[in-house]
């Protein structure tokens, strides 16, 4: 009873202090952090499917563009309907049916360490790279094999470049490049958004007729000739070095290269 009496009196004590006293202050800030804290982690939870939603068509869009089948005025999920996604084994090149291609997650095979391996040959700066990736086929009316769009990440300089490359059909010719996330700085590093500087890697190719890797993003053009270089971003050493490092990881032999042996091969 006693401690009832009191805190009834404290209670009367404070409700009687004047409106602009310090007790009083805080009592009402703390109260308005924790009722927004509250609005604002329910909303996130609501929020959570639509923004899984809006993910995925941001990445189907950029699967539509680096293909050069985009328009705005076509619905994603129905453009997308052209494209035939496949889990893709990297050690063999071959594609796998050991998952559903519907609820396949890259970036979670990419840190389970039983559907992936720690790097230590890492020049793209992942740390972990997934046994398994999902590619996209885009095929021809017969068909036959058009381009093919690659997932590809690295590091740049602030942050994991994640894009696609689209190839043409023969497995060495650079269709185009993009990258959908990416924390780089405004106006250096995250022009590799810039259209201009995107539209440079059309018509490049990978490797030489030997079968060795040529491709390069530098400042200078290297000896194996134009048709290999894509110019380096103006101010943004680290971040070009990044992306000639992943792009040069994926394209090679702990990449795609068995991939697009079998596709040079014809045999998908």
């Amino acid at each position: 009873m006693a401690d009832n009496n009191e805190n009834q009196g404290f209670i009367k004590r404070f409700l009687a202090l004047p409106t602009d006293s310090v007790p009083k202050t805080l009592f009402v800030a703390v109260a308005l952090c924790l009722v927004a804290s509250m609005i604002v982690s329910a909303a996130a939870v609501a929020l959570r499917p639509q923004q899984a939603i809006n993910a995925l068509k941001d990445k189907q869009v950029n699967i539509l563009q680096v293909a050069g089948i985009y328009d705005p005025n076509t619905d994603v999920i129905e453009a997308f309907g052209a494209f035939e996604p496949q889990v893709l084994e990297l050690e063999t090149g071959l594609f796998t049916d050991e998952f559903d291609i519907a609820t396949f997650d890259d970036r979670k095979a990419a840190d389970d360490p039983a559907t992936s391996v720690a790097l230590t040959d890492d020049p793209a700066g992942i740390g972990r790279q997934g046994k398994f990736v999902t590619v996209y086929l885009l095929r021809d009316d017969t068909g036959g094999v058009d381009k093919v769009i690659l997932p590809i990440h690295g590091y740049g300089l602030w942050s994991t470049l994640y894009g696609f490359i689209a190839l043409e059909e023969n497995g060495n010719d650079i269709f185009g490049l993009q990258f959908y996330e990416h924390a780089e700085t405004p106006g250096l590093g995250a022009e590799v958004d810039n259209p201009r500087w995107k539209a440079l890697w059309s018509g490049k190719k990978l490797a030489d007729d030997n079968g060795d890797l040529q491709i390069s993003v530098t400042k200078a053009v290297p000896a194996a000739g134009e048709e290999y270089h894509v110019d380096a971003l103006a101010g943004a050493t680290l971040t070009t070095a990044g992306v000639h490092n992943l792009v040069n990881f994926w394209m090679g032999e702990a990449g795609y290269k068995p991939f697009l042996e079998n596709l040079k091969a014809g045999g998908l």
